[in-house]
This record gives structure tokens, C-alpha cells and sequence, in this order.
């Protein structure tokens, strides 16, 4: 795994962009270490947070077009999300719909609220916009903290 991030860094604001998407979609994945490679290898923070905000944003809507097919038996099988995790990000958002695409950037429900959404038929463009805030808000509070670290 520590090849495959250095990998990414190499690429820059690219492998900032894959590392973010992998992340955001249901495959495990730290797109904050490459972030902090990145960072400390003095890119600028500024499209640093856009590549990975969109990457994120990406992986995220991949999982809610998934979520949209409607296939749980897919979504367990394939995707390794069971459906106690969909139904807790259910219960989480407790009918209060796309706007709850905001916390997709949660580390442990995050893909499933993105999956649940798509499963709930949520309206695609208010979910896409609070999902990109969402992610937005989390990679400028990274950026943020590691610059007082780094």
C-alpha cells in the first residue's frame, strides 16, 4: 500500500485526484496521506483541495448511481456493503433526504449514505451539490490542520 501512495504522489494533483475518488467510492483507501505527501512536497494547497474535492465528490456518486440501480444483492456481493450498514445510514438520515449528502464525507458511513441515497431515488442534483460541500468543507479543514503540522 505505502508504493501504491507513493505512486499517487508522484503523479501530483492527478494521483491527488485517483487517491480521492478510490477513497470516496467504497474501496478502502487513505486519500489523506496523499494529500499530506503532496502538501509536505510544496504543491499548492489550493488545487490540491479542488483534485481531491472533486475526486472525493466522483467516488461518491458512483456509489449513489450504484445505490440507484437498486441491486442489493449486487451492492453486498460486489461492493462488500452490507445491508444493516445501508439501513444504519438510513436510520441516520431519517428521511431528510439529498441534503444529507452533506456527510458523505463521514470516514465509516459516508459510502453507505451515498449508496443509501441512490437506493432512495434522492434527487440527483441537490444530493450532488451537498455531497460537494460536504467534501469541500473536509479536505479545506485537512489542508487547514496539516499546514499548521507541516
Amino acid at each position: 500500500m505505502e508504493s501504491f501512495i507513493d505512486i499517487l504522489i508522484s503523479y501530483g494533483y492527478g494521483g491527488m485526484f485517483i487517491s480521492a475518488f478510490v477513497a470516496g467510492s467504497v474501496f478502502p483507501f487513505s486519500s489523506e496521506a496523499v494529500m499530506i505527501g503532496l502538501l509536505a512536497a510544496g504543491l499548492n494547497p489550493t488545487p490540491l483541495a479542488i483534485s481531491a474535492t472533486i475526486g472525493n465528490w466522483a467516488g461518491s456518486m458512483l456509489n449513489y448511481f450504484i445505490g440507484r440501480l437498486g441491486k442489493m444483492e449486487w451492492i453486498e456481493r460486489y461492493l462488500h456493503v452490507k445491508k444493516d450498514k445501508i439501513e444504519r445510514a438510513q436510520r441516520f438520515m431519517g428521511g431528510r433526504g439529498a441534503w444529507m449528502g452533506i456527510f458523505t464525507f463521514m470516514p465509516v458511513l459516508g459510502s453507505a449514505i451515498s449508496i443509501a441515497l441512490g437506493l432512495m431515488r434522492a434527487n440527483v442534483v441537490i444530493t450532488s451539490l451537498s455531497t460537494f460541500i460536504g467534501k469541500a468543507i473536509r479536505y479545506v479543514i485537512l489542508l487547514y490542520s496539516a499546514s499548521l503540522l507541516l
